[in-house]
């Protein structure tokens, strides 16, 4: 299983020098092969690499192991934009940014990560620096740090390729190294999730995550946003800018502490973890106006992947289940009907009675789907 670690760099002002010429080589060089690849119609890395591999060597001075990264990267990016434009995401056929899309060369940013590996890279652990290469030559004793989880992880598992990342005027590498993945549990019941707008998540076990706090930071960004994009000045645009990565991070943050907790106690508990599928989660949920901006602004697709590669980590099975109806449908009798639902937050089973917190109504079900799903794949001659 690969996992991504964080580490910070500590360059000299000469080591930052250096970095920043060699990011901005690597990335004009990319954009000279994006131009090459669109105009020739050449999208693949191998035939890329025919036509651009001597001349961007050349052109900015990069090495035989950089200047392969370099296509390859372009290769890579014109392979996301393809099965972006595949799944809509740019517009429907014919639409003007589509067109525009399809016909202009991808850019790069002259900070765009880049990628390295172990011949252009070398970890020396114990003075916590790194040797790397550059256009200038290799700098040496650049210093690193982290937390204690990432310097462990960089330190005894196997790194293999790296990103150079420059981000907010520090500097960063991101590290891929392989974990072990343990053998899943077998589940003696299911901790199911429902996902929501009020509560970023709810569990079966009637646990909420993120509420009222959280939503009310949400719509403050929301208003703060409103007012810089209305004055539009290069300096309003700047801060905009800033409060974008700023509230991603703030997100990612509250991504992992919500599926850090769920994967924890379904491990403590010997359960496996029942989700909703996360795919056309937007497509499908229907909602006032002023809930759509925080359905658009909340990444449940970031949440989802925590939680699947947490709990592979931790050994707990994790199944996606079809979340049609769970909401509808009371967990007690089965009874469903539109009217189980007089307002968001409640459930009063309109068969049995039955009156509960419409989330923990919906997680309930979600569970008992996912063992329904888990036991006819892996025990479908059970009695």
């Amino acid at each position: 299983m690969k996992l991504v670690v964080q580490v910070k760099l500590l360059p000299t002002p000469e080591q930052a020098a250096a970095l920043e010429a060699t990011l901005r080589a690597c990335n004009a060089a990319a954009s000279d092969v994006a131009v090459m690849a669109r105009v020739s119609g050449v999208y693949r890395n191998y035939d890329l690499r025919k036509g651009a591999y001597q001349g961007i060597k050349a052109d900015y001075g990069l090495g035989a192991q950089a200047a392969q990264h370099v296509i390859k990267k372009v290769a890579d990016a014109y392979a996301a934009l393809k099965a972006n434009l595949k799944a809509g995401n740019y517009g429907k056929p014919g639409s003007k940014r589509r067109r525009r899309v399809e016909s202009d060369p991808i850019g790069f940013r002259w900070d765009a990560a880049q990628p390295y590996d172990a011949r252009m890279l070398s970890w020396q652990h114990d003075a916590r620096t790194v040797s790397i290469w550059t256009t200038a030559g290799r700098v040496k004793n650049v210093a690193f740090t982290g937390s204690p989880d990432q310097l462990k992880a960089v330190g005894i598992l196997p790194v293999g390729e790296s990103d150079l990342v420059h981000r907010d005027g520090m500097w960063f590498r991101y590290a891929t190294v392989e974990v072990v993945e343990p053998d899943l549990i077998d589940p003696q019941g299911w901790l199911g999730v429902d996902l929501g707008i009020v509560q970023i998540a709810t569990t079966s076990d009637g646990k909420t995550y993120a509420g009222k706090r959280l939503n009310r930071y949400r719509r403050r960004q929301v208003r703060l946003r409103a007012r810089l994009q209305a004055k539009a000045t290069k300096s309003a645009k700047r801060l905009l800018a800033r409060r974008n990565k700023k509230e991603a991070r703030n997100a990612a943050n509250i991504n992992h502490v919500v599926s850090k907790s769920i994967v924890a106690e379904a491990a403590r508990t010997s359960r496996g973890i029942a989700v909703e599928e996360l795919t056309g989660i937007r497509a499908r949920v229907r909602l006032r106006k002023p809930q759509r901006a925080a359905l658009h602004s909340w990444s449940f697709a970031q949440l989802g992947g925590f939680l699947s590669y947490k709990a592979r980590r931790a050994g707990v099975p994790l199944v996606q289940v079809d979340p049609r109806h769970t909401s509808q449908t009371c967990s007690k009798c089965g009874y469903r009907d539109k009217r189980n639902r007089p307002d968001q937050a409640t459930f009063n089973c309109r068969s049995c009675g039955v009156v509960a917190s419409a989330d923990v109504n919906a997680a309930v079900n979600i569970a008992q789907r996912g063992a329904d799903g888990w036991g006819a794949a892996n025990h479908p001659h059970a009695a």
